[in-house]
C-alpha cells in the first residue's frame, strides 16, 4: 500500500509500505529501509525543507524518485484520527521513540492492482520519547508557512495545536498505542524490499 502526502493538490512524497494490520483501530504499516520512494523537488532538485518557504512556492515542481535511507519504521494510522504515530528504531532496530505527524485524516483509494492512503502533513509534529518525556518538533517551520496563507495548506493553526495536545495527553497517561504496543515488532523475513515504486504510484491525489 501507498502512503503519499498530498500538498494544495500535488503529490509531496510517496512511501510504500506493507500492511501489518487494518482493523477498526486503523492502519498498521511497515515501511522498510531501503525503500523506493518518491519526493518533490524544484527546478534545481531542492527539496522544500532545503529552502525557505518564500523561495519554495514560487519555481515549478517535479517527483524525483530515490530511496527511504531513514530507519526502518512502523506508521499507525487511527482511523478518523487527525494524526498518525511512527515507531523510530536506532541503528542497531531497537525501538528509539514515537513520532507523532500531525496531519489531516487519511482518505484511503484503490485501484485494484494498487490501494493507498493520501493525506495533508499539517508539519507540526511531536517526539515522545520512551518515558514518555515530549517535545513539539518543527515549529519554526510550521510557523514560517503559516505567513504564506494562499500557499500553505495548513488553514487552521489551533485545530493542529489542539490536535498535538490531545494526542500529548494520551501519551503522558501511557494509554494505546503509547502503552509499548508495537515496540517489538519484528517483521516477516520473506518481507523484502520492492525493487521500484509500483504502476500508478502517481496517480491523481484522492482528496
Amino acid at each position: 500500500m501507498l502512503h503519499r502526502n498530498v500538498r494544495r493538490g500535488r503529490i509531496g512524497w510517496v512511501r510504500p509500505g506493507r500492511v501489518v494490520s487494518d482493523d477498526e483501530r486503523g492502519l498498521l504499516l511497515w515501511i522498510d529501509r531501503d525503500s523506493p520512494v518518491a519526493h518533490e523537488v524544484n527546478e534545481a532538485g531542492l527539496t522544500m525543507r532545503a529552502l525557505p518557504f518564500a523561495d519554495w512556492v514560487t519555481p515549478t515542481y517535479r517527483l524525483a524518485q530515490g530511496r527511504w535511507n531513514g530507519p526502518p519504521l512502523l506508521k499507525f494510522l487511527p482511523t478518523g484520527a487527525a494524526h498518525s504515530v511512527w515507531w523510530f528504531r536506532d541503528q542497531q532496530g531497537r525501538f528509539s521513540h514515537w513520532y507523532v505527524n500531525l496531519e489531516e485524516p487519511a482518505v484511503r483509494w484503490d485501484d485494484g492492482p494498487m490501494a493507498g492512503v493520501d493525506m495533508v502533513d499539517q508539519d507540526l509534529d511531536v517526539v515522545v520519547r520512551p518515558d514518555r518525556r515530549w517535545q513539539w518538533k518543527d515549529e519554526d517551520e510550521f510557523v514560517e508557512r503559516l505567513a504564506f496563507p494562499d500557499d500553505y495548506w495548513v488553514t487552521d493553526e489551533k485545530a493542529v495545536r489542539a490536535e498535538g495536545e490531545r494526542v500529548i495527553a494520551r501519551a503522558e497517561a501511557g494509554e494505546f498505542p503509547f502503552d509499548g504496543t508495537w515496540c517489538d515488532f519484528v517483521p516477516p523475513l520473506e518481507w523484502v524490499v520492492p525493487d521500484r515504486l509500483p504502476p500508478g504510484w502517481d496517480r491523481p491525489p484522492a482528496r
